[in-house]
């Protein structure tokens, strides 16, 4: 836990003195300390080099899993949630100063990264680390392509990855050895957690498959064919390890024997927001046409 903490506090110091350094230069430069109005070359560059470090985006993904693989489920599931606010909403304000073509580059490296890089791993929490990287990819994406779309992507992208860290946590699932033996204790949450990750693939009819609909559907409105295509592409290996999990969730079960204690209640929650977080998961999908026109 401490060298994830030193890992995670100077990335983040060295983020936040390259965006501060950006606004000096900004202010050095035009003699205005907004970063919400088009800048040079190198303040821009610095901007987007600090947010793609903030967020976790490819190149420069390569704390995030590490940091994640050694903190506890419940700080994994902050620094991939809340903690991703912050930079998201400073990304959605300096977006007019940022290349358009340069982010949707970092989204399809980052959507790429994020699924190829988790194929070998065995450890949820590192999966759920490259998981949320390619994410990410697709969030910036739609952030480059629709504004209102990226508020779409960020709520479905929340309530996903909260549910499954939420359960992985109840369940103290770190393996996937662990997603073997589930069903032995916990058949509910066995179902549950097949589909959320079949959700967290973009299956229809999960809410998942959401974002990747609208998103599609903008680059192909916008002629952007090679790069609808190459993101396509690189959900398939994301896909693959999802349904891996998948598998090992609902269609093994370790050797028990006749005499294994079956725990089929769970500790009761006090809390209500597992079940809201997987509702919104699971069932989000028919919500399209009212959150695609209020967002």
């Amino acid at each position: 836990a401490t060298e994830a903490t030193t890992k995670y506090f100077l990335i983040q110091t060295t983020a936040a003195a390259m965006i501060l350094f950006a606004g000096t230069l900004n202010a050095w430069h035009s003699g205005q300390w907004t970063l919400s109005q088009p800048m040079s070359p190198v303040p821009t560059t610095l901007l987007t080099l600090a947010v793609m470090m903030k967020l976790g985006l490819a190149p420069t993904h390569a704390w995030y899993p590490e940091v994640l693989q050694g903190s506890t489920l419940t700080t994994a599931l902050l620094i991939s949630t809340w903690q991703k606010l912050a930079p998201l909403s400073f990304l959605y304000m300096t977006m007019s100063t940022l290349n358009p073509k340069m982010l949707l580059l970092i989204g399809l490296l980052s959507a790429l990264f994020g699924g190829w890089a988790g194929l070998n791993q065995t450890q949820t929490r590192k999966i759920m680390a490259f998981s949320s990287i390619a994410h990410m990819g697709w969030l910036v994406t739609a952030l480059s392509l629709n504004p209102n779309l990226t508020t779409i992507t960020l709520l479905t992208y929340l309530a996903m990855t909260a549910a499954t860290f939420l359960m992985l946590n109840t369940t103290t699932t770190k393996t996937l050895l662990d997603l073997s033996t589930m069903g032995t204790f916990t058949p509910i949450m066995q179902i549950m957690i097949l589909f959320t990750m079949m959700s967290l693939g973009g299956l229809p009819p999960l809410t998942g498959f959401l974002p990747k609909w609208l998103i599609m559907k903008e680059l192909v409105m916008m002629n952007m064919l090679p790069l609808s295509t190459a993101l396509l592409l690189s959900s398939l290996p994301s896909l693959f390890f999802y349904v891996r999990m998948a598998y090992l969730t609902a269609l093994t079960m370790a050797p028990t024997t006749i005499n294994t204690k079956h725990k089929w209640r769970l500790e009761i929650l006090s809390t209500t927001l597992l079940p809201t977080t997987l509702a919104l998961t699971l069932l989000s999908l028919p919500l399209t046409p009212m959150l695609y026109n209020t967002t």
